[in-house]
């Protein structure tokens, strides 16, 4: 499964809670670059130029890492991945390492909101946190970014017919309420 959606829309806290309730790993490749980027190991490293610019880090890093992350023992029984595939050659990527282990997607769940929304709540976040990647600029151009390349990503599932979309603004229990009924019922979403 994955949850998709643009940058402050949720993903990680619903990934979280998701995954509990399901009983499978959540994956996130944000939080597995910022550990890299905190361990100053030669990929964080070179994330962190990109990460802190707010552009993606280049698929031949993410691809590795996922395809690393994909092979390990706790994902057998299935698994949540939250932060990618955000361009459309991260997903044939993706759709190869699912195949060559016989797997396959079963839903993709994205997560809605509105721009300005978005912006507020990453402008927050960066009070919270202190994240560098979290400043006006660099979030309009992460917004950017994903409307310019995981859209086509999102139509790609939404053209297989395994995308369910779920409103990603209000209370944290009734967003996760409404994206485990999505799961569930993808076409009562």
């Amino acid at each position: 499964m994955l949850i998709i959606g643009p940058p402050g829309s949720g993903k990680g806290t619903q990934a979280e809670r998701i995954a509990e309730r399901l009983g499978v790993v959540a994956i996130s490749t944000g939080e597995i670059f910022r550990a890299n980027v905190k361990g100053e190991t030669p990929l964080g490293v070179e994330a962190r130029k990109y990460m802190d610019a707010g552009d993606f880090v280049p698929d031949s890093v993410t691809n590795k890492m996922v395809l690393d992350r994909l092979s390990e023992d706790d994902v057998r029984d299935g698994f949540l991945l939250d932060g990618y595939p955000r361009t459309t050659a991260q997903g044939d990527y993706l759709d190869e390492i699912l195949a060559d282990g016989g797997q396959r997607l079963d839903v993709v769940l994205r997560l809605t909101a509105d721009d300005e929304e978005l912006v507020a709540r990453l402008l927050g976040r960066a009070k919270d946190t202190g994240r560098s990647d979290d400043n006006h600029s660099v979030i309009r151009h992460r917004l950017k970014l994903y409307h310019d390349q995981t859209e086509a990503v999102v139509a790609k599932y939404a053209e297989r017919g395994i995308l369910t979309q779920v409103d990603g603004v209000g209370v944290i229990d009734e967003v996760t309420s409404r994206a485990i009924q999505a799961i569930r019922e993808p076409h009562a979403a």
